[in-house]
């Protein structure tokens, strides 16, 4: 996936030509930020096909540990309230950490780290509303991934109770494979394919049906990016997912009665700093 704060990403533009200009420095902050025509994440839409503002930055040490945070606003939580129990969350803030290097060298490479997806907002847990299983849907998770020149092999393990809000999920997972293709110096071709896999199943989707029958699902997604002058993108992909008609009722928001995993084109204009 390709994935990842606004107000962060502006503070980071403020300090990085201080920060990160000096060569011999072991350290290197970064900042990113991005107008979306709608966030997709692992194939569904997080705002209802409505655009996202996005943004965060990073922390870098040269030994190969990094930091970071990142945000977008949000709408999936609160666009099917009678579901998920949720009177107000608009955001989703990102913290994450890790470690990644090379092997010796070669051009293949590793990632190692921990990621926190975080919803602030207001949520009835007195509440069953069904599906009965919908709890918080902050979720932590434990990635590693390998890379070799421009593919990458990334495997993200929850260890979550309530993997996005599914209860009795611990040991889900995210199976992802990408590719960025360059095609020349200014454009990249991007491909992915992706897996997830939930575990357990404590009603989630009805009384003895596991969470696997109901919120798993394959991805993809392929597009194209153009590279800008003064370190802006332009680019613009095309996602869809593979789901029965059980997963494909779990994923339709009650509102509006919209399928979240529908084949959807997104573009993009970000700049890094």
């Amino acid at each position: 996936m390709f994935k990842k704060t606004i107000i962060a990403g502006l503070v980071a533009s403020a300090f990085v030509p201080a920060f990160a200009t000096a060569a011999d420095s072991p350290h290197t902050l970064t900042g990113n930020i991005g107008v979306y025509s709608q966030y997709i994440f692992r194939g569904l839409t997080q705002t209802n096909k409505d655009p996202a503002l996005q943004g965060g930055f990073d922390y870098s040490h040269s030994s190969g540990f990094y930091a970071g945070t990142w945000m977008s606003n949000i709408s999936w939580l609160t666009d099917s309230p009678a579901a998920t129990g949720y009177s107000s969350s608009s955001l989703e803030m990102d913290f994450y950490g890790g470690f990644k290097g090379t092997f010796g060298k070669s051009d293949f490479g590793y990632d190692i780290g921990l990621l926190q997806y975080y919803y602030p907002g207001t949520k009835n847990t007195a509440a069953r509303p069904f599906p009965a299983g919908i709890g918080k849907a902050d979720t932590l998770e434990l990635y590693g991934a390998l890379t070799w020149k421009w593919l990458s092999a990334k495997y993200s393990h929850s260890i979550s109770d309530k993997t996005f809000g599914v209860a009795d999920s611990e040991g889900t997972y995210y199976f992802d494979l990408s590719a960025t293709f360059p095609l020349t110096d200014k454009i990249n071709l991007i491909g992915h394919y992706g897996i997830q896999k939930f575990k357990g199943g404590a009603g989630a989707c009805g009384a003895g049906v596991s969470n696997d029958t109901c919120a798993s699902y394959d991805d993809w997604k392929i597009g194209a990016t153009y590279s800008l002058p003064k370190d802006f993108t332009i680019g613009g992909f095309f996602t869809g997912t593979d789901m029965t008609a059980a997963q494909k009722t779990f994923y339709t928001n009650g509102s509006d009665n919209r399928m979240i995993g529908k084949d959807t084109f997104t573009v993009f204009l970000s700049k890094t700093f």
